[in-house]
């Protein structure tokens, strides 16, 4: 395997289970909700939803374990708040994913105009 096919691989490895995490309309709301900047209470996550806590509690430890919020222990509560690193290589893996894309439609468009 070439060292491009493996860092590919590498990359779809670490990209998996975030996009595992954000493929849910609850889950992409909370990150909307964290995205805003201020570490936010499973109560303040809670507020204007039809979720029970501990709906929202599971979808934040689902979203913890792909690395893409962390909580913060303070007193007796927890604090969730977003880590954008995770998205940011999601990011850069849709941007070459789409470059291979656009380089073959170009192949191909030069294929078929010979």
């Amino acid at each position: 395997m070439s060292r491009k096919a493996r860092s590919q691989l590498a990359r779809r490895e670490l990209c998996a289970p975030i996009f595992a995490a954000l493929g849910n309309e609850t889950r992409l709301a909370l990150v909307a909700k964290l995205s805003e900047g201020e570490p936010r209470s499973i109560a303040q996550l809670t507020e204007g939803t039809d979720l029970t806590r501990q709906a929202v509690t599971k979808h934040l430890r689902m979203l913890e374990g792909a690395h893409i919020v962390r909580s913060v222990r303070t007193g007796r509560e927890s604090l969730f708040e977003l880590d954008p690193a995770p998205i940011r290589a999601v990011r850069e893996y849709a941007d070459v994913v789409s470059q291979q894309w656009d380089d073959a439609i170009g192949r191909l468009q030069a294929f078929v105009e010979k």
